[in-house]
């Protein structure tokens, strides 16, 4: 028998603390810094993100979002041997133990269940897709967890308005398992670590402290631009590899980054703007989350539905860049 691996369950998690536009403003504004709704709205098209409270880790939104996900697929946090989760900002300095590992203590799960980190920056739920649909295929595990969970507003310099206003926390998980029927129909990854400079953290660690900047660095329109070319590219190469073709699209989810992005994306590949899943006017940037918050919303309210084709596409920081199409 043909083994192919299914999403199954989805589930996500925002931290309850909502920042609006306005909000943003005020507070920067106490730095002597000018912004405003229009100025951000207008750039992004975003209007509100969420920030985690400084106790909260990665690891608590990845659980809360992991349980939702278990919940819609029918299982029990035992039945899962392997947990991925692509993150960039880890409950540890230096990544380890990793939050995968985290959030399997704090699932409970007592298994001996593979679970590792995956970091590929904004395209790294799509990247953890990919390996566990590979797994899962092999036959070397069965039910597979994947995370994207991030606090991005720790690595945030909130004295740069052009980068401080576009990200924000969460968590988005699915449950993928082995299955009789086709699901994940293709992926394709990339990476050009050429373009390193244009999005990064580029601090790095020396006898305990910080040489450099810890805050997160963007190139806005390097990055815009890089980003649309990829993103158009990975999907038809996606979409060749399933021998199917940009019509047979029923929902595209791309990582929610800004919405001229998104909307460039959807043009180039001639689907119109109600095919596409948009979230990052409430969620921000969330990077490896945005994907997988994007998809539960569409899931949860109906949209996305079984049988349905959705392509999922991410770029981020390294440079990275890939896609998963998938039939729900």
């Amino acid at each position: 028998m043909t083994l192919y691996s299914k999403i199954i369950g989805t589930g996500s998690y925002l931290p309850p603390r909502r920042v609006t536009n306005n909000d943003l403003a005020l507070q920067l504004a106490e730095k002597g810094i000018e912004t405003s709704d229009e100025w951000i709205v207008s750039r992004s098209g975003i209007s509100a993100r969420h920030y985690a409270e400084p106790t909260v880790q990665s690891s608590d939104l990845a659980a809360e979002a992991a349980k939702r996900a278990l919940q819609m697929a029918g299982l029990e946090s035992g039945a899962i041997d392997l947990i991925i989760v692509a993150t960039s900002t880890p409950d540890h300095f230096g990544g380890f133990p990793s939050t995968a590992c985290v959030v399997q203590r704090k699932l409970g799960m007592a298994n001996g269940s593979a679970a590792f980190d995956v970091q590929a920056v904004c395209s790294g739920f799509v990247y953890a897709v990919s390996i566990a649909d590979s797994f899962i295929k092999s036959g070397a595990h069965k039910n597979v967890l994947i995370i994207g969970a991030e606090v991005f507003s720790r690595i945030l310099n909130f004295e740069d308005r052009t980068t401080c206003v576009l990200f924000g926390d969460g968590a988005g998980a699915i449950v993928m398992t082995a299955s009789s029927e086709p699901g994940v129909l293709a992926t394709k990854l990339h990476a050009d670590g050429s373009h390193g400079d244009i999005l990064c953290v580029p601090g790095s660690v020396s006898a305990g402290a910080i040489d450099g900047s810890a805050f997160l660095y963007m190139d806005g329109q390097a990055v815009f631009k890089l980003a649309v070319s990829v993103l158009e590219k990975v999907a038809n190469e996606t979409l060749d590899a399933a021998n199917m073709n940009a019509s047979q699209i029923d929902w595209l989810v791309p990582h929610q980054a800004n919405i001229r992005i998104m909307q460039g994306t959807a043009k180039k590949l001639g689907l119109p703007p109600e095919k596409m899943v948009v979230t990052v006017d409430q969620h921000g940037n969330t990077s490896a989350a945005s994907i997988p918050l994007a998809l539960d919303t569409a899931v949860r309210d109906g949209r996305i539905k079984p049988g349905q084709n959705v392509m999922l596409e991410g770029v981020g920081g390294g440079f990275t860049w890939g896609a998963v199409l998938a039939r729900m």
